[in-house]
């Protein structure tokens, strides 16, 4: 199983962007799927979580700006970041909670599977 993100940049102070994360691999199930960032020097932070119903809960700072949404056939998350600031660069990862077929055959439950990130970069 691979999440792979995509659609991150260099963008102007007020700009957006859209990330995206695709699930690719023998997927039975997808539950929670989310973003996190990590800024150099900082610790990780929770972005914006959905659920398999389109539940939604955003970290403090991005909320009234960042809009998480989801496409379940696809597998697939999204992150629309409108409003951006120099403090939301950092390097975007997806996660999910998910059921899968591995390479030994063997049917896994996990939590918190998180593929590798695109870089958000806001400035002028």
């Amino acid at each position: 199983v691979q999440l792979q993100a995509s659609g991150g940049g260099l963008v102007q102070p007020g700009g957006s962007l859209r990330l995206s994360c695709a699930a690719s691999g023998i997927i039975f199930s997808i539950d929670d799927m989310g973003w996190y960032r990590q800024a150099p020097g900082k610790q990780r932070e929770l972005v914006a979580t959905i659920t398999s119903t389109g539940g939604t809960n955003y970290g403090y700072s991005v909320k009234g700006r960042f809009s998480i949404s989801r496409d379940n056939a696809k597998n697939t998350v999204y992150l629309q970041m409108n409003s951006l600031k120099p403090e939301d660069t950092a390097v975007y990862s997806c996660y999910a909670d998910l059921t899968y077929r591995d390479i030994h055959d063997t049917v896994v439950a996990q939590k918190d599977y998180r593929g590798k990130g695109t870089q958000v970069t806001v400035s002028s």
